[in-house]
């Protein structure tokens, strides 16, 4: 079909804080607290009517940019200057299709990104978020669901602008052929910190607000069959750490499969291998590591597409999260030894689409007696309502079967988000088989460790119902100097 043509006429930035019930430790920070930001984008087409969309994504430190020199705050505002930066250039883009606006406003976002000191994955949230509002507004236009509109091509990708080692590629029937399902798995995060076993905690650390806290609580409580392990870079420590987190899950969770998140805390694929082999020689970690899908993003992003990884690879396949900063990362992940990227919508939802290609695309060219090429679904403390559903959404499109899920644990449903109790009912009732109930309050609904995302397919980027906006602060938009 003919992609339409809109523009962006308004666009307006707000913030609520997140409240984390539970500290989480990744990488080089323990969250306790951060903003979530979310758009509302006005939307015209070229026949005059015009709606307004949504997007939602927290504003994380230390992921984008792990500069220990920076503070959080300094992170937040780093977010909020390419939220501001990519607001202006969008604004100012005219009429184009949907995938028109990342493509005409990538080169002049980009440029004005490095001369404010952003880093690439910092400079790809702004337009990452603005995208998701604009495409949420143009399928309220059409009246069609996101899955819909994606596998029609409604934005008008095209293989060969973003990612020029795609021309030629049937882009549109790879999207025609796109088949969402019902449910998935979710994937627990056990964060460096996390409590185990009831052992861990005493009186005064428990929460106790009816959640679970410990690992062998949550593998109980939510029957979850897919798990994240974060290491720490710290050989001795991490088997310490695996041994007792193998430990509960060989108990508990039945059939179980995992990744491992090094969270770039390995400077070369010499630590990593050295961290495999002291895994290997542990008889304790025998079934754990029969078990590992996975690695994600063990090496520091300075050196992470410097070297091979071959030497890790031929254990267990190997992604890129943190160095997914541009379009050219994953072909250039690939030469290094690398089998697959990151989905997370915070680094842009047409670049997992294009990346999901990719792998298509390399998978066949290399043929069936080499490991296919993949995509992994990735959080970063995603939050019930926009934001969750329209990272499902995309994922559940892209053919994924389980998706890492870590925001409904560390923070007590959308009460902690900071969510009115009239706009939780709302979502609840708009998505009564994603959420569930009690008293007052809405929470993510995980059964026998599976989400339900049915609901999901609906017009709009799988949104449903709005926000409460008055009940929001407006984001400053300051653009600062980071250089």
């Amino acid at each position: 079909m003919t992609a339409p043509l809109i523009e962006v006429e308004e666009i307006e930035l707000y913030e609520r804080d997140v409240i984390l019930r539970l500290p989480f430790r990744f990488g080089v920070v323990t969250l306790r607290e951060a903003p979530q930001a979310f758009a509302r984008v006005r939307v015209r087409g070229a026949d005059g009517r015009s709606e307004w969309g949504t997007g939602a994504e927290v504003l994380a430190p230390k992921w984008f940019d792990k500069d220990e020199s920076l503070t959080n705050e300094d992170n937040f505002d780093q977010l909020r200057t390419t939220l501001s930066l990519a607001r202006n250039a969008f604004l100012a883009a005219g009429q184009v299709t949907a995938f028109g606006l990342p493509v005409s406003t990538h080169h002049d976002h980009t440029l004005a990104s490095r001369l404010k000191g952003l880093k690439p994955l910092v400079a790809s949230y702004g337009p990452a978020l603005l995208n998701k509002a604009v495409i949420d507004a143009l399928c309220k236009l059409e009246n069609v669901s996101f899955y819909q509109a994606i596998k029609s091509n409604l934005p008008g990708l095209l293989a060969g602008e973003m990612t020029p080692d795609l021309k030629g590629f049937d882009i549109d029937g790879f999207l025609a052929n796109l088949t969402p399902a019902n449910t998935i798995h979710a994937r627990h995060t056990v964060g460096m910190i996390d409590p185990l076993v009831a052992a861990d905690q005493s009186g005064s650390d428990r929460v106790n607000d009816g959640l679970p806290e410990t690992l062998e609580e949550i593998v109980r409580y939510y029957g979850h069959k897919y798990f994240k392990i974060k290491v720490g870079g710290d050989i001795d420590a991490d088997i310490k750490r695996l041994t007792a987190i193998a430990s509960v899950l060989d108990a508990e969770a039945g059939d179980y499969h995992l990744s491992l998140d090094g969270n770039e805390q390995y400077e070369d694929a010499a630590g990593v291998v050295e961290l495999l082999d002291a895994m290997d020689g542990n008889p304790a970690l025998k079934r754990f590591n029969g078990n590992i899908l996975f690695i994600e993003q063990p090496i520091k992003r300075a050196m992470a597409l410097k070297e091979d990884v071959g030497a890790i690879a031929s254990r267990y396949p190997v992604i890129i999260d943190e160095s997914d900063g541009s379009f050219d990362a994953f072909p250039e992940a690939r030469l290094r030894g690398y089998r697959g990227v990151s989905s997370k919508t915070c680094k842009g939802f047409y670049k997992a689409i294009l990346n999901t290609a990719r792998t298509k695309c390399w998978s066949a060219e290399e043929g069936p007696d080499k490991p296919d090429y993949f995509m992994s679904a990735e959080d970063l403390t995603i939050q019930a309502g926009p934001g969750l559903q329209q990272d499902l959404a995309l994922i559940n499109l892209l053919g994924l079967t389980h998706v890492e899920r870590n925001g409904h644990h560390y923070v007590h449903g959308m009460t902690g988000a900071g969510a009115p109790a009239a706009e939780q009912a709302a979502f609840a009732a708009a998505h009564p088989q994603l959420y569930r109930r009690e008293g007052d309050e809405t929470f993510v609904r995980i059964e026998d460790g599976m989400l339900d995302l049915r609901s999901l397919d609906c017009p709009g980027f799988a949104s449903g119902v709005e926000p409460d906006w008055p009940s929001m602060r407006e984001m400053n938009l300051e653009i600062k100097d980071f250089s």
